[in-house]
């Protein structure tokens, strides 16, 4: 290791460098003149110059999702801080690793209400996995390699460090790590190996299971592209099926027999019964949040639990389990597959058998059909040729969204072969996310198709950066699913407010194909079922950004979902107020009890 003298500034760029950052996402400030002074004066680093922090912190999010890197954030002090308040706390909910970096006053007026002063470690200290003000150059190395590790290490997660402008002046010493060196936190060190006798219960409880249900969570994702791969070896060598979170999505393929679909508010028919009938719950990697459980007290009321987590904060939030598992996702299934066939374990092949039939029976619900139409563009019909027609280009294809309507239907009608390429805002829902989301993954895959999906409410919450894809010649496909409505709040007050449309009207909005030429990109705009596939293919076959004004019917709702507060067999099927009976059948009226 060798020590040199530098400035605050050249130590935050080596420090940077020694991680393995190659780009960062900002927007610079007064207080931050010297590190964009570093930064203009060497090679090594890109930065991509945002329009707004916000965006600055999903790009980064973008970036980290599908790379599973660090994302980093580089914005200045007071307002340029706040403004990433939203986006951290969207990547602390669905723990995606981001350092976020920010300019402070100097430290003689911290305090003073000076000019572009905020107390942002104050501000995000409940909001971040962990935050730091730099007080001291010569701590400024040390506490940059800490923050890369903890925000990576564990469960995933943002970490911020605050640093005033008198620190990136001053002259410190910075020692480089050794080479393949670990850095280490002195008090966080997380479990990464589950414990053996809790690994073993598990075991013998899915092998005398009759009705076992794996429920896999972003957390797989998270745990790298080898806990996707062991999932699914598990998945399949048990026979045992399977569903998956919104986050989860991708860590076992989509086509797959085994593959009941998304669990949840507005999962399939299929997913939530077995959800709610299993016997044996394997929650590997998700955190039982509230759009899947629905009622507590009616959630898998006849079944073992069985949960994987890194996280032990996670164990016993939110539902108390028979087996408690705290370890890195991974490593948990290498042991569980190892004592599986060491055992040569089987399950109960009769009764796994009929778990199947009684599977099967709910897939024919079907639900997630929807009426076609030759007139009006169906959300779900243009999700499906936007999917199909991106499968012909023969490209790595990443999609994000923003949220709302169209985001639950992308999730049920895209479908996820491999990880890391869907990105979505789940814990916080965050409009405004996927358009610079997409920015990011972008950058990190610059052969790769990136397809932004959004609704019209949310695409202008973050339109400026247009400007950023420009810029930087970044061909995000952006497809506007443009109903003229804030889509999923009309649904709610039509389905639980009388039909009182309380301002989800949206009267006026910007024509989006002439908004996207005033940047210089490419606007296209389909406004029947017979303009789509051109449209699309333009789309994908375009060198620009990209943006699509796709005119869909106003009055489709997102089904199936589960009301809020309801259990998981109390699920609505369609507009007509259909739901599925106990024997998979439906009925005509009130909610499935």
């Amino acid at each position: 290791m060798s020590t040199k003298e530098m400035t605050g500034s050249e130590i935050i760029i080596q420090a940077l460098k020694d991680q393995g950052v190659d780009v960062m996402f900002g927007l610079p400030g007064g207080v931050l003149l010297p590190l964009y002074d570093a930064l203009f004066k060497q090679n090594g680093l890109r930065h991509i110059l945002v329009k707004h922090e916000q965006a600055a912190v999903h790009a980064a999010e973008g970036y980290a999702r599908s790379t599973g890197k660090v994302g980093t954030v580089l914005v200045t002090s007071g307002p340029g801080a706040t403004n990433t308040v939203t986006g951290l706390v969207d990547a602390m909910m669905d723990s995606v690793p981001l350092v976020c970096l920010t300019g402070q006053v100097p430290s003689s007026l911290i305090g003073n209400d000076a000019f572009q002063e905020a107390d942002i470690t104050g501000i995000t200290r409940g909001i971040t996995k962990h935050n730091y003000l730099v007080k001291d150059v010569n701590d400024l190395g040390r506490v940059l390699h800490e923050a890369y590790y903890v925000a990576r290490s564990g469960r995933p997660g943002p970490v911020l460090v605050d640093v005033p402008k008198d620190v990136l002046l001053a002259l410190g010493s910075y020692t480089a790590p050794a080479k393949n060196a670990q850095v280490e936190h002195k008090s966080y060190k997380p479990q990464i190996k589950g414990e053996t006798a809790a690994i073993k219960e598990a075991l013998e409880l899915i092998k005398n299971a009759k009705k076992p249900l794996f429920y896999g969570g972003g957390g797989i994702v998270n745990s790298g592209d080898a806990a996707c791969t062991l999932f699914s070896q598990l998945v399949k060598m048990t026979g045992i099926p399977c569903s998956l979170t919104l986050m989860g999505l991708g860590a076992f393929p989509g086509s797959d027999d085994q593959f009941l679909g998304m669990m949840g508010m507005h999962g399939t028919y299929e997913a939530n019964m077995a959800m709610h009938d299993c016997d044996v719950m394997i929650n590997i990697g998700a955190r039982f949040d509230d759009r899947v459980t629905g009622a507590l007290e009616g959630f898998a009321p006849h079944s073992k639990k069985i949960h994987v987590d890194i996280d032990p904060s996670s164990i016993n939030k939110n539902v108390v389990v028979d087996v408690p598992i705290i370890g890195d996702v991974a490593h948990v299934l290498d042991e569980l597959i190892k004592y599986w066939k060491a055992d040569q374990a089987q399950i109960d092949a009769k009764a796994l058998d009929s778990w199947w039939n009684e599977i099967n029976e709910w897939r024919k619900v079907d639900s997630l059909k929807y009426t076609k139409s030759n007139k009006v563009i169906k959300p779900q019909y243009a999700l499906e040729r936007i999917r199909d027609l991106a499968l012909e280009t023969g490209k790595d294809t990443f999609y994000t969204t923003e949220v709302g309507q169209h985001q639950m239907w992308a999730a049920q009608h895209l479908s996820f072969e491999k990880p890391k390429r869907w990105m979505t805002s789940g814990g916080l829902g965050t409009m405004g996310y996927g358009f610079p989301s997409a920015m990011g993954v972008q950058t990190a895959h610059p052969d790769g198709l990136v397809v932004a999906i959004a609704g019209d409410g949310s695409f202008q919450m973050n339109l400026q950066e247009i400007a950023t894809l420009m810029a930087y010649r970044l061909p995000v496909k952006c497809f506007i699913l443009n109903n003229k409505f804030l889509g999923m709040v009309r649904q709610w007050q039509e389905m639980f407010h009388g039909e009182r449309y309380s301002e989800s009207v949206i009267d006026v909005q910007p024509d989006f194909v002439k908004l996207a030429e005033a940047y210089g990109a490419l606007g296209l705009r389909a406004e029947n079922p017979g303009d789509l596939d051109d449209v699309i293919k333009q789309a994908y076959a375009s060198d620009l950004p990209t943006i699509v004004d796709i005119r869909t019917d106003a009055e489709e709702n997102v089904f199936p979902m589960i009301p809020s507060g309801a259990a998981h067999n109390e699920i609505i099927l369609g507009p007509e107020g259909t739901e599925a009976s106990e024997d998979g059948g439906s009925v005509e009226s009130g909610v499935l009890v």
